[in-house]
């Protein structure tokens, strides 16, 4: 197959991590999955990838930056996922592919790292082989990678239902500002939903997201929006990691104007009024001890993109 890209050239991309606004869950559905309504906001933190061609059939990733060391590297990496699948839909033997990674969004941290990197993976390998695929095509794709996949190609912020990978925009006026707490333990998805399946008593008529939440989107209130921030999905994460609750207290006592669990956590995002309030509460937060760290973001901000 011929490309446009020699060995010695690399595409770079830039994928950005998510904020769940609401998240609301139905119980487990015999296909093992759980129905969601969730609106998705990505935020300015992100992921970058590197990919350069390599022999055919040879896929390998390296990872730096933040929690790299509890990234896996091997078969499992999503992003590798992601490069073997779409090599298989081309229908040649010829792709290979060698990804870099820079991390910082967290690692298990419920905003959508691994799937950030396999969007990312999908767009870079596109473009550095040279296929002809749609980003539709891409989105298809990525929905058999993981459930927030989609998302993390488009963002912005948008709707999502079944699990979460059935895409609908949101009109969202404004920039919002927020303050992620950053927490030591991880938490895994099937972890929090099988302690959510034994304590909650899930809905099970259709699924909606608080019809307030998306009218403060819409007019580009930010206090309104913090007072409908919600998550099914925290009572199961407070459950798993108590200190998580404290870390939602002390962000409110501090002067946020709103608090969610991120997903399926730990990361707990507070939303400021303002800039000057964000990097107020920030340094507050910072002081007060009681995450790992502390990063101030905005949203939305747009999905996967090129930076080269």
């Amino acid at each position: 197959m011929a490309s446009a890209l020699t060995e010695s050239e690399a595409v770079r991309v830039r994928a950005a991590g998510k904020i769940n606004l609401a998240l609301r869950s139905g119980p487990r559905r015999p296909d093992g999955y759980h129905s969601l309504a969730t609106v998705f906001q990505a935020v300015s933190i992100y992921d970058e990838l590197e990919a350069r061609w390599s022999h055919a059939g040879d896929f390998r990733v390296s990872v730096t930056g933040e929690q790299s060391a509890q990234v896996p590297t091997g078969p499992g990496n999503l992003a590798v996922k992601a490069a073997r699948l779409l090599a298989r839909e081309a229908g040649t033997a010829e792709l290979g592919c060698e990804l870099a990674i820079r991390k910082a969004i967290p690692v298990t941290g419920g905003m959508a790292g691994g799937s950030a990197d396999a969007a990312a993976a999908l767009l870079a390998c596109s473009v550095l082989w040279d296929l002809d695929v749609s980003p539709d095509e891409l989105g298809v794709l990525g929905a058999r990678l993981g459930a927030d996949v989609p998302f993390c190609l488009t963002g912005g912020t948008a709707l999502g239902t079944d699990r979460g990978d059935q895409l609908a925009p949101v009109l969202s006026r404004g920039t919002y500002h927020w303050v992620l707490a950053l927490n030591a333990e991880e938490l895994s998805t099937p972890e929090v939903f099988g302690r959510f399946d034994a304590l909650a008593r899930p809905a099970t008529g259709p699924l909606e997201v608080p019809a307030e939440l998306l009218n403060a989107l819409i007019g580009g209130d930010p206090v309104a929006l913090g007072r409908c921030l919600v998550n099914d999905l925290e009572a199961a994460a407070f459950s798993l990691r108590p200190h998580l609750e404290r870390v939602r207290t002390t962000g409110l006592e501090l002067g946020a104007i709103g608090a969610v669990v991120s997903g399926s956590g730990p990361t707990v995002a507070f939303l400021a009024s303002d800039e000057n309030t964000a990097i107020d509460l920030s340094g507050k937060l910072s002081a007060a001890g009681v995450c790992r760290a502390v990063k101030r973001v905005q949203g939305p901000v747009p999905g996967v993109r090129l930076l080269n």
